[in-house]
């Protein structure tokens, strides 16, 4: 409950996991057919990068902030001497997933074109931006004053459906989608130490009612030890198919320090595999604050 994002909206994990949320959306798109979207801690929506949280902070300066100064750099000696590889400005040159993130970023930032970043987009209002009209939304957030600037966001939005609740019980309450296709964000605020058994719950619970449903969880690095432990549970669930994707941005070192992050995805889109082993590396060449920068890509079995 004490949790606000506003501190950390667009920072390197935004940008993975948005990135990722970007794809299987794209994805979903392809056949005619609706699919829904749940996001079971939603934040709220949109956030201010001139506020008082973001600015306390200035995570986003290192997150998306440095996509988008190598995305004008694409082929300029400054970008080179950033990414000696190239790695990096190869994959934004060539790669349609990016073009549609930076896209609806650039479009929330409209009014200020040219100018300095002044809103970043949550999980919500991005995949809204992607939705078509036969597609739904529920999504659904606790704090009581985040769960008010959510509702007003999508205010009169008949596609979306705004919750109030505690979001461990949101996929209980809303699966299966009456469109039998859909993708499921969990990504919890890492208040409790409890979390990623009622991650593992969750995905059992959910697999159990929507089995063909992507879902997709995310986490933070810190101790590997319970990072361990949890892929150790899901896999112990015997699903055919989860993949675990992590991207450091320095060494895992210092327990009390956030070393990155991970995203564990049950029912992964066709092709998100091959995708990641790209991206990933681009990632943490560009958004690495440390020469130890790497990342991690693997099933659980």
């Amino acid at each position: 409950m004490n949790y606000r994002h506003a501190y950390h909206a667009g920072n390197f994990a935004d940008v993975f996991k948005h990135l990722v949320l970007v794809y299987v959306v794209n994805y979903l798109s392809r056949k005619e057919r609706g699919f829904r979207f749940i996001d079971t801690h939603a934040g709220t929506g949109m956030y201010d990068l001139g506020s008082i949280e973001a600015q306390k902070t200035g995570e986003w300066r290192d997150g998306i902030g440095r996509l988008l100064t190598a995305d004008k750099d694409q082929g300029s000696d400054a970008g080179r001497d950033r990414d000696p590889g190239g790695n990096a400005l190869k994959m934004l040159s060539a790669d349609p997933i990016i073009k549609i993130y930076l896209d609806v970023i650039r479009s929330c930032n409209a009014d200020t074109a040219g100018g300095p970043l002044k809103r970043y987009p949550g999980s919500p209002c991005l995949v809204r931006a992607l939705l078509r009209a036969q597609d739904a939304m529920v999504v659904n957030e606790l704090h009581p004053r985040d769960f008010d600037t959510l509702t007003s966001v999508f205010a009169r939005d008949r596609q979306v459906k705004v919750l109030n609740l505690d979001g461990w019980l949101v996929p209980k309450s809303t699966l299966p989608p009456k469109e039998r296709r859909g993708v499921i964000l969990i990504d919890p605020p890492f208040e409790d130490a409890g979390e990623f058994g009622r991650m593992a719950r969750a995905l059992t619970d959910g697999v159990r009612r929507f089995a063909n449903g992507t879902y997709i969880f995310w986490y933070p690095i810190k101790d590997p030890r319970p990072i361990d432990g949890f892929k150790q549970e899901i896999a112990r669930l015997k699903l055919e198919r989860v993949i675990a994707a992590e991207l450091f941005i320095r060494s895992p070192c210092d327990t009390d320090v956030l070393c990155g992050c991970g995203l564990m995805i049950h029912n992964p889109p066709f092709g998100l595999e091959t995708w990641l082993e790209e991206l990933l590396p681009a990632l943490a060449s560009l958004l690495g604050q440390s020469m130890q920068a790497t990342y991690r890509l693997h099933t659980i079995v």
